[in-house]
């Protein structure tokens, strides 16, 4: 199936750039001085707050104690209104905020622990800012899309706030995104739309549809592992407006249609010859291990095992991130033995030596990096909202179930 990506980071770098490029291109130059503090080498303008929180999140999420310097670093990102922008080169620069990169580094503090501050004031900035729809766009003001709506939504269900109860005008973030759902009776039933297009009409987009999968169940861009959920005959309307959770097994039903026959998603870029969309499918993993999905996981886990070595030494840390959370939550998945790829000793090594590693035999006793210096590269996804966060050599990264365990 191909689809094209329409994450908030992507799009607004497209806009920056006047063009996109093919997904899984050489990587980029590592920009001339970079902070000692920042996981990858690439230039960070576009999605440095982004990769980081990603990488420091899926440190966390194995077990990994983030090295000091890399959290400082993050936090030191943040500007003075609580808002992050994608990066700042000093602390004085000019705060050009996103919600994708907030929401992404309250994903990652909050998981960390010991940033209560700085999180409550991110949390506030990112209410301050909730469109009259109740979901978010990339940038304070514009149109809600599924991405922000549902990487915010993450991290403001990891720093504890009741999400459903936010709401502006009298809807809530899950209605912003139930609006983004195309209708069962139609073409690509239980899909998610990044946006509405300029008629109002919704096409079905696969990142968004990840993404919303995993904000209506208000998890992070890691999600979490769940019992199997038994994979719905069809699409099912939900019984009520407040039903996110039938809208969510509509959507993870979507991936699973999509995913069937060849294991993975496919990313068509103008001018660029469709290929393997690596990150989306690795979104959809977390997504459809969320939702209980897990035999439907199955198979585009084993295609990422068998095909995203390359991928993600090109990418850098984001992308081994996302593998990262797709192994993780989806059964069988093995972060230390990935197609034979030890992806936490691979992300360890991008950056600075993690502060020590719980229960992890092979990346070092010390958590010290598996090789010398950096992996090059670090184009990354979600999230998700996030998150998870494909502009290639550029930034390429830049971004039924009512038996849950959780429920927000």
């Amino acid at each position: 199936m191909t689809v094209i990506r329409h994450s908030a980071v992507a799009l607004a770098a497209i806009a920056v750039l006047g063009g996109a490029t093919p997904a899984v291109a050489a990587s980029p130059s590592p920009a001339a001085s970079l902070p000692a503090g920042l996981y990858g080498t690439s230039d960070p303008t576009y999605d440095g707050v982004w990769r980081q929180s990603l990488a420091l999140l899926a440190q966390r999420t194995v077990g990994v104690e983030p090295a000091d310097a890399a959290v400082s670093w993050l936090a030191g990102q943040q500007c003075g209104d609580g808002a992050f922008a994608a990066y700042r080169a000093t602390a004085g620069a000019p705060c050009k905020a996103d919600t994708n990169s907030t929401a992404a580094a309250v994903q990652a503090l909050a998981e960390i622990g010991g940033h209560d501050g700085p999180v409550t004031k991110a949390v506030t900035w990112l209410k301050s800012v909730q469109n009259k729809d109740g979901g978010w766009g990339f940038t304070a003001g514009g149109a809600s899309d599924a991405n922000s709506t549902s990487v915010v939504i993450g991290a403001l269900a990891r720093a504890g706030v009741t999400v459903p109860n936010l709401r502006k005008d009298g809807k809530s973030p899950y209605d912003a995104l139930r609006g983004l759902a195309l209708p069962c009776d139609g073409p690509d039933a239980g899909a998610f739309a990044y946006q509405p297009d300029k008629k109002g009409k919704l096409a079905a987009n696969a990142d968004a549809t990840a993404a919303a999968v995993l904000g209506l169940l208000g998890e992070t861009v890691a999600g979490s592992r769940q019992d199997d959920t038994q994979a719905p005959a069809g699409c099912a309307n939900p019984d009520s407006d407040s039903d996110h959770l039938a809208a969510a097994g509509n959507g993870a039903g979507w991936l699973a249609k999509a995913l069937a026959k060849s294991g993975h998603l496919t990313t068509a870029l103008p001018g660029a010859k469709p290929q393997p969309d690596y990150g989306n499918t690795a979104d959809a993993v977390v997504a459809l291990s969320t939702a209980g999905f897990n035999s439907q996981a199955a198979k585009p886990l084993h295609w990422l095992e068998s095909h995203a070595a390359d991928w993600a030494a090109q990418a850098g840390p984001g992308a081994y991130a996302q593998l990262i959370f797709a192994a993780s939550v989806a059964q069988g998945g093995d972060v230390h033995d990935f197609g034979g790829l030890d992806l936490v000793a691979k992300l360890n090594a991008t950056g600075p030596a993690p502060a020590g590693v719980d229960g992890n035999p092979t990346a070092g006793p010390d958590g010290t990096k598996a090789s010398g210096g950096k992996d090059d590269g670090s184009i990354g996804v979600a999230w998700t909202v996030g998150g998870g966060l494909l502009v290639g050599a550029v930034i390429g990264f830049a971004l039924m179930l009512r038996g849950r365990r959780r429920q927000r």
